[in-house]
């Protein structure tokens, strides 16, 4: 049999994280240096693997829960080699070091099992929660595979030099960063989600280190808040701004 398919061959690595091509991730495994993993990611593998369920603890479910950041991974273990893939979307492997790292959760295909993971809250300049509000700090020290839709851009930010980004581009930063997220039309119209000029929310990037923007603006409902009706859409109840947590951890 003959086909162009055949060359679409596997890439020999002798890396632990391998972008086998744009839109899928090699990960070899050695037998003690287990793989987290979005859960459904694997689309194949080699050698000697296992596939379990990640435990959650109880301040994990409820920071699931309460904010709708938090990830469903699964722990890849084993001898060989793990291919993961989501919805063909283009793969990025980030060293995370003590600056750290901080993301929205629904961009993580995989990361190691060492780096620790923690929902964090970002300020709204008008007390208002939505897009943004909640994201996914990892800290320690290992690899993060992050994913985008469509090849994405890196920004530097500097002192002198500080970035806005449209809250529904935003992929991740460095988290020793200073953030404000802040509405991109004028305060009278902020409760119109994207008002007459097309834009939302936006974040507001300050000091020394990196800002990943994707080139496609998603815009998910705003469910920042537990329940229904319009306050559940600007995000004013229980689990908005105003409420307690603010600016920090969730707990």
């Amino acid at each position: 049999m003959q086909s162009p398919l055949f060359s679409y061959t596997e890439q020999q690595s002798q890396e632990r994280y391998t972008v086998q091509n744009p839109q899928l991730l090699r990960v070899s495994l050695t037998g003690h240096d287990d793989v987290l993993a979005r859960k459904g990611a694997m689309v194949a593998y080699q050698g000697l693997m296992e596939f379990d369920g990640e435990y959650q603890s109880q301040g994990q479910r409820r920071a699931r829960a309460g904010t709708g950041e938090g990830l469903d991974l699964m722990r890849c273990s084993g001898q060989g080699t793990v291919y993961l893939a989501n919805l063909a979307q283009y793969v990025h492997v980030v060293d995370v070091d003590r600056d750290g790292l901080t993301v929205d959760s629904s961009y993580v295909l995989a990361l190691d099992s060492s780096l620790h993971t923690e929902v964090i809250a970002v300020d709204s300049q008008y007390g208002i929660s939505g897009t943004g509000k909640y994201q996914l700090n990892i800290s320690g020290t290992g690899k993060v595979a992050l994913m985008t839709s469509g090849q994405p851009l890196m920004m530097q930010v500097t002192p002198d030099k500080y970035v806005n980004a449209d809250a529904d581009a935003i992929v991740a930063w460095s988290s020793s960063l200073r953030v404000q997220m802040q509405a991109q039309t004028h305060s009278s119209g902020v409760f119109r989600r994207r008002g007459n000029t097309g834009e939302g929310w936006e974040l507001s990037f300050l000091g020394q280190g990196f800002a990943l923007v994707q080139p496609s603006e998603v815009l998910p409902p705003q469910s920042a808040q537990i329940g229904q009706g319009l306050g559940a859409q600007y995000g004013m109840g229980q689990q908005g701004s105003h409420a307690q947590n603010q600016n920090n951890a969730w707990n």
